[in-house]
């Protein structure tokens, strides 16, 4: 008979510690057939490894690998040729003397004083068979322990996938990676660097047990998740989220995982490309790369291949943060910041795709090495200097360059560059400084100056808001004449691009307003906003509105005109959905308000009131907007220019977002989570009095 057991290898370096003496007795009484193969035997040639189904190095220790130099390749070998391989505990060390991965982990240490802890699975893998046996996403599989784990905190591999990080008795913790894949052609590589330890106390051993069984019974099996890398395995994340109801349909999202600050907006041969920071270890920020999406119309989006990533041995290792991209003479270039220990700097690329997919970083990154002698820039325990993010323009054959940044005194700061060749620049100082009050440790992060024919636009995000100044730009000062935000909800670093037609596009990150463990199980976190065409109305004003192709994805439409509301009146359109565009025109005769709800579930358990108020304020209410604790309940509201109404709105539900337009001059978008699959309906309600609604106009979005 054909022995049904799985043939373990396990691999030790000599004597056996107790923990893996535990190890081999627990995978023995688990039904495994376990050989002891040493670590020389495997050099010398000495112990054939075709033999085994899985080969298990489980090391409580750092192991040493200075004269097993030839190691790494006969396990590469085994491992391609269909052979699967786990790394657990200290041994997931090993990965960068193994030839698997460039970057092996950066926590490395024992935890003896830790809670229980357990692998905090991704969503997008938790029906994998390596995690479908656990009792949740959460399971708790060792207490504390005296041996060496191996984690990974502010750095990701360069080549492996994440499959979990850590959870905790009480909480997760996202950013500590403790389970990767690694594909090998026709074989796996598993790390565990912490959740198996086989000298636990009684708690912890039930959920341990199903953990380590599901691996040793579906690695050899099951393939391990391979890290996408083409836009199709990116574009094909996707399809796991089919059913969140809270995902956007028409506003650009990641595709899992975690979004932030739209980057390198450029149109290129005619397609428009939106680059954004992207991380791909789990919907947290963290160790940032550039994600990539194309479009040709706006409308439709396409995910490509993933564009920038930190360089094992580069200025970037710990991150490639936000910049920009211009054309350079016909080439395509960007400069961004590069995070590496406590230090982060501009860095340049290049790329002579046309479809801008593979970049090549300069060699001499970073372009600039140190830090402004002047004004002092402020230090944190994060950074020495808070310097960072990226806006450059040519005039007149100089380049400019504006790098946001932090000062000592406490207020935020938009510093100017020069250039004549993108590579070595002359600092020239602030063009504008100072927040004034905002709190202490203010950052302009993410500045950015637009050329709006009479008046430039510049805007800062100073970590609550984005803050824009209309006024004049001479040389190297801003002098402001208007200050406000550009948007006064959930939004935050946006950037623009020029298009072919002469307009200024903007995108903001619309961050989530659900806590951790909510992005967590949700598998991803952020999107971005609609584009915005930016302008000067006539009174010399900004004008912000939705970019004009948007109106091609509307669908079937539902009209209203001319409806006098009472107090208490309502109209309740037929039209409904979470993916809808609102066009409302509003008066206050003597009503107190007049409210849009969205989202409202017809047993009244959930909605989101958009409420005009007679104080000149449109208000999003989210008190009632949702029953799951985890979302915020905070209302967001802003202040509309008292023009003669009526009070023109256009409104775009999409998911979560709530994106708000008031008059072409002002944005509110809101984040909101309703849990019930009913809340859909749209009302209008007069409250306190009459008021008026000249125009209703709802479209279902395509």
């Amino acid at each position: 008979m054909i022995d049904p057991r799985v043939r373990v290898a396990f691999v030790h370096a000599g004597g056996l510690s107790p923990e893996q003496t535990a190890a081999v007795e627990w995978a023995e009484s688990a039904g495994f057939d376990v050989t002891h193969v040493s670590v020389a035997a495997i050099v010398e040639g000495t112990q054939s490894l075709s033999t085994f189904d899985v080969i298990w190095w489980h090391a409580d220790e750092k192991p040493s690998l200075a004269a097993e130099k030839d190691l790494g390749g006969v396990l590469r070998a085994y491992v391609r040729n269909g052979g699967s391989l786990v790394l657990s505990l200290a041994a997931m060390t090993t990965v960068d003397d193994l030839g698997i991965d460039p970057v092996g982990p950066d926590a490395v240490g024992p935890e003896p004083e830790s809670q229980s802890t357990g692998p905090l699975v991704k969503a997008i893998y938790d029906d994998h068979p390596l995690f479908s046996p656990l009792a949740d996403r959460r399971p708790l599989t060792r207490g504390p322990t005296d041996a060496t784990l191996a984690r990974y905190d502010s750095i990701l591999p360069q080549r492996g996938e994440i499959l979990a990080s850590t959870v905790r008795a009480d909480h997760d913790v996202p950013g500590l990676v403790t389970c990767v894949a690694w594909s090998l052609r026709n074989g796996n590589v598993l790390g565990v660097g912490d959740g198996l330890v086989f000298e636990a106390d009684e708690g912890t051993t039930e959920q341990r047990d199903r953990f380590a069984r599901a691996i040793f019974t579906n690695i050899g099996v099951a393939s391990v998740p391979k890290r996408p890398e083409s836009g199709d395995e990116v574009a094909a994340m996707r399809d796991h989220f089919d059913d969140d109801h809270h995902r956007p349909k028409f506003h650009l999202s990641t595709p899992a995982n975690w979004l932030n600050d739209p980057n390198g907006l450029i149109q290129w041969e005619g397609q428009y490309h939106v680059f954004y920071q992207y991380n791909p270890g789990g919907p947290y920020h963290d160790t940032i790369h550039w994600g990539h999406a194309v479009s040709d119309d706006l409308l439709h989006w396409d995910d490509e291949p993933v564009a920038l990533t930190p360089s094992p041995d580069g200025p970037d290792r710990d991150g490639c943060w936000s910049g920009c991209a211009i054309d350079d003479d016909g080439t395509a270039t960007i400069l961004y910041t590069g995070g590496r220990d406590r230090r982060q700097l501009p860095c340049l690329a290049t790329t002579d795709d046309p479809d801008l997919r593979t970049w090549q970083k300069d060699p001499e990154n970073p372009i600039i090495e140190d830090l402004p002698s002047h004004p002092d820039v402020l230090s944190t325990e994060h950074w020495e200097g808070e310097f960072r993010d990226h806006c450059v323009w040519q005039e007149a054959g100089t380049w400019y360059q504006l790098i946001g940044a932090g000062m000592e005194d406490g207020s935020g700061v938009a510093l100017l560059y020069e250039s004549e060749d993108l590579r070595e620049w002359e600092y020239s100082g602030p063009i504008l400084s100072g927040d004034q009050g905002t709190a202490q440790n203010t950052v302009w992060e993410c500045p950015e100056l637009l050329d709006l024919g009479p008046k430039q636009l510049l805007h800062v995000s100073n970590y609550e808001d984005v803050i824009y100044f209309l006024g004049e730009f001479d040389e190297d000062r801003f002098d402001p004449e208007y200050r406000n935000k550009l948007d006064h909800g959930d939004y935050y670093a946006p950037q623009s691009m020029e298009t072919d037609d002469g307009r200024q596009l903007t995108w903001g990150w619309l961050p989530e307003a659900r806590d951790v463990s909510a992005q967590w199980d949700a598998g991803w976190s952020g999107t971005l906003s609609l584009p915005r065409e930016l302008s000067l109305a006539s009174d010399g004003r900004l004008c912000q509105r939705p970019a004009r192709e948007l109106t091609e994805r509307r669908g079937s439409n539902e009209h209203h005109d001319g409806t006098e509301l009472d107090a208490g009146a309502t109209i309740e359109p037929t039209t409904t959905g979470r993916a809808l565009e609102l066009s409302a025109q509003l008066s206050l005769f003597d009503a107190d308000a007049i409210e849009l709800r969205v989202l409202d579930d017809p047993d009244g358990s959930e909605t989101t009131p958009i409420r005009y108020t007679s104080d000149n304020e449109v208000i999003v209410d989210r008190s009632q907007s949702s029953t799951d604790p985890r979302a915020t309940s905070d209302s967001l509201q802003m202040t509309v220019t008292p023009y003669d109404e009526p009070l023109d709105l256009r409104v775009f539900v999409d998911g979560s977002l709530v994106e708000i337009f008031a008059n072409e001059r002002h944005c509110l978008t809101s984040r909101v989570y309703p849990t019930s699959t009913d809340a859909t309906r749209v009302r209008v309600t007069a409250v306190g009095g009459e008021a008026r609604v000249s125009e209703l106009d709802i479209w279902e979005r395509k």
